[in-house]
């Protein structure tokens, strides 16, 4: 038991001392050297969650660290075009892009995506490379550099531009007039596109060194040259239009290294077997292990292997660039074997389509028509949007795949790399 204090001159043995005793002096010290030290103890106690969240506050605030790229340039067709075409001037099937529900869920109208909101291309600037805004498509810098072109230098500091078409080609406009395939009303090619940069850097008075510190993205292109040429698919082979449609890739990507390029990603196609348009072509009975039009995947997987091969000559013909790939057709493949895993109720059914069924898609009535005017409730649970494009909940699944894939499974050489290589000018 310890001492007890009554008043200031109470004494009390200390049993713990027998042969001793307190003075009032003694006891007064030492009381108040107790209360000291609890005052001390209790002050730090105190203090330590205010110094916590003092210190969280810091880390919060912290800036997030800067991309080592502040230009982007972008090329490819409907699954990058951000802007350059409209409903007068796309595919003739899809001709409504300018039409809600385009855009719907995202930027709550349309933006003349072909989604219902962010493409990975926006993804890629926004969240991968924290740049201020999306990329602007080229054909709308044109029509603001008069009047705004303060506003959009603000906007878009590094100049990133993207020269995606919708319904562009690989193979050029003029072979498949040539060859009576041009039902299509979108003249442009991945060497249109080229042409639009060339302009642009002229525009600009940019030079090979400007080049070389942007990254080019070229996305999925070819797609629609074997869509063009189904009608005729008797006389002019797959493998024709495989063949001609890399070459034109390679032809565009030695371009763009010739320009000055060092940093260039490409997309290969996806699993356009397992789009809904495809799936209504295609016979009832071709279906592959994932209940796609299997002849249409296998198309797609023998074209991105060519694809990777012409890279391969590529990055030996130009060992100071870096040419990564980015596997659009795993990481299609990832989700349609285990849709649910991602989120997605509906792996085949066009979330803004017509028809219902099994794919809720007709392709004289199609998304924006007058006849389709809304999309489904809850595009995020649809894997397909309007029966050949992807809603913005798949294209974020992918642009994860891409852009955190440290294991080359999708995006190879790695995304991370990529970045770290040019953070050390390398």
């Amino acid at each position: 038991m310890s001492s007890t204090i009554k008043g200031h001159g109470a004494l009390k043995r200390n049993k713990q001392t027998p042969s001793s005793y307190l003075t009032d002096t003694d006891s007064l010290d030492r009381v108040t050297d107790v209360m000291e030290i609890s005052t001390a103890v209790r002050c730090r106690f105190l203090l330590l969650p205010i110094l916590l969240a003092a210190a969280i506050t810091v880390v919060a605030a912290a800036p997030a660290p800067t991309s080592p790229f502040r230009t982007v340039y972008a090329f490819g067709d409907s699954f990058t075009d951000t802007g350059n075409t409209h409903s007068t001037t796309g595919p003739y099937s899809f001709g409504y892009v300018s039409h809600s529900p385009y855009g719907a869920t995202f930027f709550h109208r349309s933006t003349n995506r072909y989604s219902d909101g962010r493409l990975v291309v926006d993804f890629l600037a926004t969240d991968a490379l924290r740049l201020p805004s999306f990329i602007p498509p080229y054909l709308s810098t044109l029509s603001a550099s008069n009047s705004s072109s303060s506003v959009a230098a603000t906007n878009n500091p590094g100049g990133s531009v993207n020269f995606a078409v919708a319904g562009a080609t690989a193979i050029e406009h003029e072979w498949f007039v040539k060859n009576n395939l041009s039902f299509d009303i979108t003249p442009q090619s991945i060497m249109t596109e080229l042409g639009w940069f060339d302009a642009h850097l002229k525009a600009r008075r940019s030079g090979p060194k400007d080049v070389g510190e942007a990254l080019f993205w070229v996305g999925e292109i070819g797609a629609n040259d074997y869509a063009y040429s189904f009608m005729d698919a008797a006389t002019i082979p797959r493998k024709l239009i495989r063949t001609m449609a890399v070459d034109r890739v390679t032809t565009f990507i030695e371009g763009l290294l010739k320009r000055g390029a060092k940093y260039v990603v490409v997309q290969g196609l996806p699993l356009t077997g397992c789009l809904t348009m495809a799936m209504t072509l295609a016979k009832p009975d071709d279906r592959d292990d994932l209940g796609c039009a299997g002849s249409v995947n296998q198309q797609s997987l023998a074209h991105n292997r060519l694809l990777q091969a012409s890279l391969r000559r590529l990055r030996r013909d130009h060992p100071g660039a870096i040419i990564a790939y980015a596997d659009y057709y795993a990481a299609h493949a990832a989700v349609m074997k285990s849709p649910a895993q991602y989120g997605f109720a509906e792996p085949f059914k066009a979330c803004c389509g017509s028809g219902g069924g099994d794919y809720n898609f007709d392709v004289f009535s199609t998304c924006g028509s007058p006849e389709v005017p809304t999309a489904c409730a809850q595009p995020a649970r649809y894997v397909n949007w309007d029966g050949v494009h992807m809603t913005e909940a798949m294209y974020k699944v992918v642009a994860g795949m891409f852009f955190q894939d440290t294991a080359g499974k999708y995006f190879r050489p790695a995304f991370g790399s990529l970045l770290a290589r040019k953070g050390h000018g390398n």
